[in-house]
């Protein structure tokens, strides 16, 4: 009774080897295609050409859309003024320079923070809710 372990190991590394090959050649296969339905003629898209001239500068662009008029510019920076006005003015924040009293805020904030929320909750999300 003879083992023959050199068959084993190089019938496993040649099935490795062969079924990577192809995968290899599959891989290579998917790339290469024949195919040319809907492919565009490259003189038919639309892009640079080489006209063998100098571009003339001295005719204007398309534009992409009307331009405003500078009373549709006029109003459009109104109406923002006015919007910058009016946010500026709903701070409402307390303004204080002195050390001691923004202190004396930001222990009251958390407790009256914590008081609003609770005023607000639903039992039935929450069931130790008052």
């Amino acid at each position: 009774m003879t083992i023959n372990i050199g068959e084993t190991g190089f019938s496993r590394t040649g099935r490795f080897c062969r079924m990577g090959a192809a995968v290899v050649l599959l891989a290579i296969a998917g790339c290469s295609s024949t195919n040319i339905e809907g492919a565009t003629p490259v003189s038919a898209t639309d892009g640079p050409k080489d006209t063998g001239t100098y571009p003339n500068l001295n005719i204007p662009p398309k534009v992409a859309a009307e331009q405003f008029t500078d009373a549709e510019k006029n109003a459009k920076l109104a109406q923002l003024k006015a919007d910058e006005q009016t946010q500026g003015s709903k701070g409402g924040a307390v303004r204080v320079t002195n050390p001691a009293t923004l202190n004396a805020l930001a222990k009251q904030h958390g407790p009256d923070t914590l008081k609003q929320i609770g005023a607000n909750c639903d039992p039935a999300l929450d069931p130790d809710c008052k």
